[in-house]
């Protein structure tokens, strides 16, 4: 393997997202062991040792992250130049099991649900220790031969004192079984593109344990929340969202199981890609109003820190045992200031076009976007704010109570253009006695042109009576 040179400077703000992948869905709100979505855990990017994977027939090849199955494959595009160097971390989890065991009369410890020391609860329940694999190479070494690297997380057992100041009245011992894996990295050029290089990484867990074993204890030998983050020097990766048109072929060509790559460098540089069990658009980041991770799929940090804080105190002493990043949570909800949570509320955000920040939507900032006087051309019929429709809604794949509303007629209100270029007709129902109160407040039913049928051959004039 190549000689690693120093981090490329744009790793460290993809790591922001990274660990946020690292720990999506690890403890869910309410945080309490005895919460029964605590009972099931470790949703993402989950690679079960291969026999216990196949003797449940987990042998899915789609890009899903929450489908279970013992390997995981990235193929993203690369322009290399000639000393092209890739340096590729694999991170997941180990499941680390903590219990609570509290000191007999004759000095043996035992295990005891709820020993309290100073004061405090402390429960068994399982963590997990953050891992990550350095692999680096040449891309003209990829090319010529493919690499296997495995790769092992040690076991291993630690105990720690439980003390209420006057003794020890039990211990906390952290137990951990081996992981293991293999990943085979390998480069090819694509087809005609000069400079255009696939390169693929394949991680397989090649650990053990019984056929017979609950999931609990497959887990236990298990890569979590594993992804891939991928840099690259004297090259550049290519998005796969949005590829240039020379590389549009070769990037539908790759093939990616369980993880998806996107651009991770900030918006505008393309030598960092994080291939994850969760499917991203390019260039994320966390929100810089997030004060801190709350490991809650799709998380809403204002509603769970709000929600967090109407815990009681039982369920607050429970949260801060069972995990101790539980209780890091509790910690900083509970110190948030007022100020603090006022920014959680919401947020503008900017667009880029032609390279200027502009607000969306502004209409004194963007001229060319009306949503009082656009319109927008329905089976040759220009349609726009006043225009009467007929409704026909899509029935499969839509809001289901879109079934009541298939041809009845609606009065146009708005014509919108979203950020991805799509256009949306906002209406209200011809014959609903509360359209004008729902058009003071702007409560609309929103659809497609193709969903709606002209009942005017013209959009002018159409104010009329109204």
């Amino acid at each position: 393997m190549a000689v690693a040179p120093a981090d490329i400077p744009a790793m460290a703000a993809a790591r922001a997202v990274a660990d946020a992948v690292l720990y999506e869905g690890y403890l869910l709100y309410p945080y309490r062991r005895s919460a029964a979505k605590n009972r099931i855990r470790w949703q993402f990017g989950v690679l079960l040792p291969p026999a216990w994977a196949r003797s449940r027939g987990l042998d899915s090849t789609t890009v899903a992250g929450s489908a279970e199955s013992w390997w995981q494959q990235t193929e993203c595009l690369l322009e290399a130049g000639p000393a092209a160097e890739a340096d590729i971390r694999v991170r997941f989890l180990q499941v680390q099991r903590r219990l609570v065991e509290e000191r007999g009369a004759n000095g043996s410890c035992l295990p005891a649900p709820e020993p309290g020391g100073d004061g405090r609860m402390e429960l068994s329940f399982d963590e997990a220790v953050p891992r990550e694999f350095s692999i680096r190479a040449r891309v003209s070494d990829l090319m010529a031969a493919e690499r296997r690297v495995p790769l092992e997380a040690a076991g291993g057992e630690e105990a720690s004192p439980l003390d209420d100041g006057g003794g020890s009245p039990g211990r906390v011992v952290r137990q951990r079984l081996p992981v293991t894996a293999s990943v085979l990295v390998s480069a090819e050029p694509c087809g005609q593109a000069t400079g255009l290089a696939r390169l693929r990484v394949r991680i397989e867990n090649t650990g053990g344990v019984a056929q017979q074993a609950p999931r609990q204890e497959a887990l236990r030998v298990s890569l979590i929340g594993c992804h891939v983050l991928l840099a690259v020097r004297d090259g550049r990766f290519v998005s796969l969202l949005e590829p240039p048109p020379a590389a549009r072929e070769a990037a539908r060509a790759c093939a990616n199981v369980h993880t998806f790559p996107v651009l991770a460098a900030p918006e505008g540089q393309r030598a960092v890609m994080l291939s994850s069990p969760i499917i991203m658009y390019d260039h994320p980041r966390v929100s810089p109003e997030s004060p801190g991770d709350l490991f809650d799929a799709t998380e809403i940090d204002e509603i769970l820190t709000l929600r967090t804080l109407t815990m009681t105190e039982a369920e607050k002493k429970e949260a801060r045992a069972t995990d101790p990043r539980a209780a890091a949570i509790l910690d900083r909800v509970e110190a948030t200031p007022p100020e603090g949570l006022s920014r959680l509320h919401g947020a503008l955000r900017s667009r880029r076009r032609d390279r200027r920040a502009e607000p969306w939507w502004d209409p004194g900032a963007d001229a060319g976007v009306s949503p009082e006087t656009d319109s927008v051309v329905v089976a040759g019929i220009p349609v726009a704010k006043g225009s009467r429709v007929r409704l026909r809604p899509r029935l499969r794949g839509a809001d289901p109570q879109d079934m009541f509303l298939v041809g009845r007629e609606a009065r146009v209100e708005a014509v919108l253009h979203d950020v991805d270029g799509s256009v949306h007709l906002a209406t209200t129902l011809a014959d609903d006695p509360g359209a004008d109160l729902h058009r003071w407040y702007g409560r609309f039913r929103y659809f497609s042109p193709d969903e709606v049928e002209p009942l005017t051959g013209s959009a002018a004039g159409c104010e009329e009576g109204h």
